[in-house]
This record gives C-alpha cells, sequence and structure tokens, in this order.
C-alpha cells in the first residue's frame, strides 16, 4: 500500500480546489494507492458534502492550523506545529506516508523538507525543478528554480547530477544532455561562478553529456540539452517569464499546440531534489486540474523510487572518492 500525503489546506483555493483535485485523481492512481488528506477535518467533511464527494474515498488527517501563503516560512513553520505543512511532514518523518505534496507557502514546504526531513548524505543543498516544454515536442528540466538565490560552483556541479538522474528516472532520458545557463556560448563568459562551474561540470563526462553553455534565447528552441543548470534566482525569473508569457498568449487569443504545453496545470508539482523523502511542490493557484496532476506525479516519484535512485548514485560517488 502506498499513502500519499496531500496537504488539504495548500493553494490559495484550498480546501475546495485540493479536494475535487483529489476526487479527479482517485480514478487514475493505482488500486493500492491511499490519498491522506491532511487539514481541518472539519472544513475537509464540510466541502466534501457541499459538492457530493464521500469523504470515506480519503484517510482524514486533522490539523487545525494552516500557514498562509504571505506568511513567513520559518517563523510559520516553526510556530504552527500543529499546521498541515508541519503534520505532514512528521507524518513523512515517520513513515506513515510514503511521500507529501502541497501547493501551500512554497518557503514553509521547503523549511520542512530540510529541517524535518533533511537532505541526503553528500548533498549541499537540496534544489527545486521545473519542465520547461521546447519546440521539438520535448521538455527540458531546469534547476534551480527557486531554493538557491546564491549558488557556488559545487552546488551548480550537484545540480547537474540531480538533473541527470531525474531525466534518466522519470523523464526515460538514457544519457541526458546538460547545458549551463549563461550570457555566452564561450566557456569564458559569465561571472566567476559560472566559469569555476563550467570547469568543473566539463569534467563530469561520465554521468552526461556536457554540452557547454545555454544563452536565454535558446530557452525554448529545444535539440540542444535535456536539463539546464543554473541558481535559483535565475531560475525562478525564468520560470515566471514562461508562465507570464502563456498568460499573455491566452489573452491574445493565440491558440497554438506548443503554447499551450506552457500551462502550469499539465504538470502538477515538481519534487525537492536531494532530500532524503518524496517531497513535491505545487503552484499556489493551482485548480483542480494542477492538483490532480501533482498527486500523479507524486505517485510517480514514489513508484520509481526516485529517493532511493538518487541515494545510491550519491553513495556509487563517495565510494569512487574513497
Amino acid at each position: 500500500m502506498t499513502r500519499l500525503g496531500i496537504d488539504a489546506m495548500g493553494g490559495d483555493f484550498a480546501p475546495e480546489n485540493v479536494i475535487l483535485g483529489a476526487t479527479d485523481a482517485l480514478p487514475c492512481i493505482d488500486s493500492e494507492t491511499e490519498l491522506v488528506l491532511i487539514g481541518d477535518r472539519e472544513r475537509i467533511t464540510e466541502v466534501c458534502r457541499h459538492y457530493g464527494v464521500d469523504s470515506g474515498n480519503f484517510v482524514i488527517a486533522d490539523a487545525a492550523q494552516k500557514i498562509e501563503m504571505g506568511e513567513h516560512p520559518v517563523n510559520a513553520y516553526m510556530k504552527k506545529r500543529n499546521s498541515s505543512i508541519n503534520v505532514g511532514f512528521r507524518y513523512l518523518k515517520e513513515k506513515e506516508i510514503d511521500a507529501f505534496a502541497s501547493a501551500g507557502n512554497t518557503g514553509a514546504m521547503l523549511v520542512g523538507s530540510v529541517e524535518t526531513i533533511g537532505a541526503l548524505p553528500g548533498i549541499i543543498r537540496p534544489c527545486i525543478s521545473a519542465l520547461v516544454p521546447l519546440f521539438n515536442g520535448q521538455n527540458m528540466l531546469i534547476l534551480d528554480v527557486g531554493l538557491n538565490t546564491d549558488a557556488k560552483p559545487e552546488m551548480l556541479c550537484q545540480f547537474a547530477i540531480l538533473g541527470t538522474l531525474y531525466a534518466k528516472t522519470i523523464m526515460g532520458i538514457e544519457r541526458p544532455r546538460v547545458a549551463l545557463l549563461n550570457i555566452g556560448a564561450e566557456p569564458e563568459k559569465g561571472n566567476d561562478t559560472t566559469v569555476k562551474a563550467y570547469e568543473m561540470i566539463s569534467r563530469m563526462g561520465e554521468y552526461f553529456d556536457f554540452v557547454g553553455n545555454m544563452e536565454a534565447n535558446a530557452l525554448f528552441n529545444g535539440g540542444i540539452a535535456d536539463v539546464l543548470v543554473t541558481e535559483g534566482f535565475v531560475g525562478n525569473v525564468c520560470l515566471k517569464q514562461s508562465e507570464g508569457m502563456y498568460e499573455l498568449i491566452a489573452r491574445l487569443g493565440v491558440t497554438h499546440p506548443f503554447f499551450k504545453r506552457f500551462n502550469y496545470e499539465f504538470y502538477g508539482g515538481t519534487p525537492v531534489l536531494g532530500i532524503a523523502a518524496p517531497v513535491v511542490i505545487g503552484h499556489g493557484v493551482s485548480t483542480p486540474v494542477a492538483i490532480k496532476n501533482m498527486i500523479l506525479e507524486t505517485e510517480k516519484v514514489v513508484k520509481c523510487n526516485l529517493v532511493g535512485k538518487l541515494k545510491n548514485a550519491l553513495d556509487e560517488e563517495k565510494n569512487k572518492v574513497e
């Protein structure tokens, strides 16, 4: 039995959208997968009644408090011990659930990931990633997209390894091509961090094919890389630019299959890479469709044992060094 913990109170439109999305996910998940809704039991059952949803389809774990989207992540996580996010991470640590997913306060989710679950041995800093649609019909993984606003060259190297393992495990790419986001294609371009990272990543050919620097004007073209490495500040700017472009195109009434793939709803959520248990973060404005896909992504992460494969790869690298 696989038990997926879902933050019922997470997101701008919770718990309504979470419950509707979880209901839509039920026919799509494995019969041996159980959804555990974590949040205000009374509010959850009330919403279920309102929408004609059988609350018996879920396990409900009561959590009376909620961390609001605008609250300070660290302070709220430490003070609200009975919040849905805090309870979710405790359940995950105690192995009462196999994964935890939330569209709630991203900062609080990251605090819980690091403080309650902890990083895998050898990881300097965990990161989060996002899939960027490419014109050739494929997707490219970009990381970090918000957790580490500053990064050392060693961290960018680890992002390259984490992204490669994700690409192999989740995206099915046997030998991923990795690029470094930069302001020019030449190896000497960029700041000290990117220049040093280029030198370090270029020596890691046993893991992936390093294709060098990629400029932002090639971000959506496709055919260059499967994994794009950057630090969280720039990565988040790229991600928000993509979301803004989709909204602008939708307002202009432009219809094209390529542009439809920029809709965040289709991707649902993304796992935090580099921590010791499966955690998936969704968009704060998640619709029921986005919540459904976040749940399906969470199940996929558990079923393919992404965390275990990351740990094994890191252990192998440690053994080589020793």
